[in-house]
């Protein structure tokens, strides 16, 4: 139980595996301690969880929010998600920022058919771990989920790994430029659309839940 932790009151967790983190939504559902945020492929994983419409039950409602994606979804659509799922994490002034690091939105992927390159995995765990930074000291854990392309997910995690240590490896992405130029990178008006509708749902139920 979240009481349990160290005496955390307040938790953040930000999930953007490709596939919806349905479980820890079951799992904090009616708490309004935690508050979860997932970053997905809409109706990859599980087809019937995900939707924006999941938002809490009971004291927890208003803390769960799904940012159901559309597929093809690239840097800038990730990046337009990411910066939701901040603020409302940060709205939530969190003892300790969780996040679970799925790679499977990686343009390789298997699994998803997102858009995702290295690039965007060291951008989205520097901006969860501002959020960190800001509101408990820097307190985050990153938890490795997801992420099946032999290839390519080594270097994915190589760059959150470099951002949380502040320092380059010396290895490089041989394919970052490649899949940074890919038509459709930047975000689309119907990606935007699906970030800033979750907000709205989110909002309705729980004002300035979005900072």
């Amino acid at each position: 139980p979240l009481s349990s932790l160290s005496g955390l009151s307040r938790i953040s967790i930000i999930d953007w595996d490709v596939h919806h983190g349905n479980g820890t939504q079951q799992a904090f559902y009616a708490d309004p301690r935690v508050m979860f945020v997932s970053i997905h492929q809409d109706r990859n994983y599980p087809v019937d969880s995900g939707s924006s419409k999941e938002l809490g039950e009971g004291a927890g409602r208003g803390y769960n929010l799904n940012i159901p994606l559309p597929p093809g979804c690239g840097h800038g659509a990730y990046m337009e998600a990411i910066a939701a799922a901040c603020r409302v994490a940060e709205a939530h002034r969190p003892e300790l920022v969780l996040v679970s690091c799925g790679f499977d939105p990686a343009w390789t992927d298997p699994l998803g058919a997102m858009m995702c390159h290295s690039g965007t995995f060291r951008e989205m765990t520097r901006m969860a771990m501002g959020v960190a930074e800001r509101c408990c000291g820097g307190k985050i854990v990153l938890a490795h989920e997801g992420g099946y392309s032999e290839a390519y997910t080594p270097f994915c995690g190589l760059a959150v790994v470099e951002a949380l240590a502040g320092r380059k490896s010396g290895t490089e992405d041989p394919w970052l430029g490649e899949y940074s130029m890919l038509g459709q990178q930047e975000a689309q008006p119907h990606q935007v659309a699906a970030v800033r509708d979750a907000l709205q749902a989110l909002e309705a139920v729980r004002p300035g839940a979005s900072g």
